[in-house]
């Protein structure tokens, strides 16, 4: 592993994590969450740094598990990549919360798209940037 190119990578894909996610989650989503104020955590806005972190942590664990598996065949590696990490962690986050927390079924599925999306995002931006200088 490239060290350089794993800090570069995984430091992009936290920003456009939380670039992502304040576009999904602080504007797109919003109003639904506005909608359903009863069901969430009354500080939750105090809590935020917890999602920094997670966010954080998150982008190091995506970049490490998609340089192991690494094989130079250029961006659709990475937006595959994606796509299956996606699907991993979007369907059990998106319907398990669906199953325990009072949420509209919509907003499970708009949870596990998105969610799948930005995935494949952050792939792209890995293999984007762990990718090799050409000479």
């Amino acid at each position: 592993m490239n060290l350089k190119r794993y800090l570069t990578a995984s430091l992009a894909v936290f920003v456009v994590s939380m670039a992502l996610g304040y576009l999904i989650h602080g504007v797109i989503l919003k109003p639904t969450y506005d909608s359903l104020k009863a069901i969430w955590r009354p500080d939750m806005a105090a809590k935020m740094w917890i999602e920094w972190i997670n966010a954080f942590l998150l982008a190091f664990l995506f970049t490490y598990v998609f340089t192991k598996g690494y094989e130079g065949k250029g961006i659709m590696e990475g937006v595959r990549f994606g796509l299956l990490m996606g699907l991993f962690v979007s369907i059990p986050v998106a319907y398990g919360t669906f199953m325990i927390i009072p949420i509209p079924y919509d907003l499970a599925l708009q949870w596990f798209l998105y969610g799948t999306a930005q995935s494949m995002v952050f792939g792209a931006v890995a293999a984007a940037i762990y990718k090799p200088a050409t000479a």
